[in-house]
């Protein structure tokens, strides 16, 4: 007997390429063919799909801050001032990534009522003393 051919693989053309798997950064993206002859007829070892890595811009990276530090004592003895707060920076905004918030916020404190009028001069250097 004659010797048999094979007949060789009948494949569409690719598709376009998908879009990327992501909306930014690094992702991946695929494109497909189609296999248009019987697969009785013939072994087809060819691929039907391809992959590929994409790169769209970077994706937004908002700010990062550490948590509140306790509020500071109040920075007077007696009378009206105020206390203080603060957080740290952790990790600055990149590529177009929400602005980072304020990191001190003050608050208003009151101790004790200062003591006033004559003769506290006279208390004083006696408590001194």
């Amino acid at each position: 007997m004659p010797e048999c051919h094979t007949i060789p693989c009948l494949l569409s053309p690719w598709s376009e390429w998908s879009d990327c798997s992501v909306t930014c950064g690094k992702g991946m993206r695929t494109r497909q063919r189609m296999l248009k002859s019987a697969a009785e007829l013939g072994d087809c070892n060819e691929e039907l799909e391809q992959a590929e890595k994409c790169m769209l811009p970077e994706c937004p990276i908002d700010c990062e801050l550490t948590e509140w530090s306790q509020w500071s004592e109040c920075n007077t003895s007696c009378g009206k001032g105020h206390m203080i707060r603060t957080r740290m920076i952790k990790l600055e905004p990149q590529f177009g990534g929400a602005a980072c918030p304020e990191t001190v916020q003050r608050s208003k404190c009151r101790v004790r009522k200062c003591l006033r009028g004559p003769g506290m001069e006279k208390r004083r250097w006696k408590e001194a003393r």
